[in-house]
């Protein structure tokens, strides 16, 4: 028995006419790849020995396949038998290496790779603000940053409408009953109905406004009720002329003119005045 010198990719051993050679696509070791050897041993005629199994004999790799070639026959009898063996690495392992092998009645030394070279270590403190990496500048980027700046400006533009409304609901709610008309008919003014040619709208809307005023001064569901009905509970001549006029464009057909609607509201604006300053004198006097 003899022990020759170990190779890290090349181990050769000859005793009594047996011939043995390991041999290895590399001298290192990359977790991220397998390392494939190659085992050729040839025995003279009549000698019967079987390549050694590395399954058992390897360390440091995962896993070990087999994938021998068909023996080939000298003209002296002599028996070539070539294995391959496929060995995956374990990531961070203590060593990589093959165990001494037995052959016949001798056996081989171990045989080491390298293992693979250490990380750099790692210097510097712990980052705590990042740098991030921007995405690239494109039509589509500017697009999407465009829509959604315009998204965020109507959802803003609509809060602050919201928030008008309300303010000024609360104001309104505080006023007093011909406070809250003055406010009314101001703002219906504002719209320019007529001057759009929707009349009906406007007289619509400008009889709620009086109806309104009833119904908060005198307790009276003025907007509830037909013009008939209304004044029927509510006695007064200056607003049957009102009304019944104003339901003449609004049920009956009939076409209004800018002149007709400056009459109608002022109308309105004689009564909701006369109105208060009546209600205004009786409570001087109580």
């Amino acid at each position: 028995m003899s022990l020759l010198l170990i190779a890290a990719t090349l181990l050769t051993m000859q005793k009594g006419g047996i011939d043995f050679k390991l041999e290895s696509e590399t001298t290192g070791i990359d977790p991220a790849r397998s390392v494939f050897v190659t085992l050729t041993l040839t025995t003279p005629k009549g000698a019967a020995v079987a390549p050694p199994d590395l399954r058992a004999r390897v360390q440091g790799f995962s896993l070990a396949e087999e994938f021998a070639e068909e023996p080939v026959v000298a003209k002296d009898g002599a028996v070539t038998q070539v294995v391959n063996w496929k060995l995956v690495p374990e990531p961070c392992a203590r060593v990589y290496r093959i165990a001494p092998l037995v052959v016949g009645d001798f056996y081989t030394g171990a045989v080491y790779f390298d293992p693979p070279p250490a990380r750099e270590a790692v210097t510097g403190g712990i980052e705590t603000d990042p740098k991030k990496d921007l995405p690239p500048l494109s039509l589509k980027l500017v697009g999407f940053v465009a829509l959604a700046l315009l998204v965020a400006a109507l959802v803003v533009a609509g809060l602050v409408a919201l928030a008008r409304f309300l303010v000024r609901r609360v104001k309104e709610h505080r006023m007093s009953p011909i406070e809250r008309a003055w406010a009314e008919l101001d703002r219906l003014i504002r719209k320019g109905l007529p001057g759009r040619g929707k009349y009906k709208d406007f007289y619509v809307e400008l009889t709620m406004v009086v109806r309104r005023y009833v119904q908060r001064k005198y307790g009276i569901r003025a907007p509830h009720l037909t013009t008939e009905e209304f004044l029927r509970e509510f006695r007064s001549d200056d607003l049957r002329a009102f009304l019944e006029s104003a339901d003449m464009v609004k049920f009956a057909g009939v076409e209004a003119t800018p002149e007709m609607a400056d009459e109608a509201t002022a109308a309105a604006r004689t009564y909701l005045t006369g109105d208060s300053q009546t209600a205004a004198g009786k409570e001087v006097r109580a």
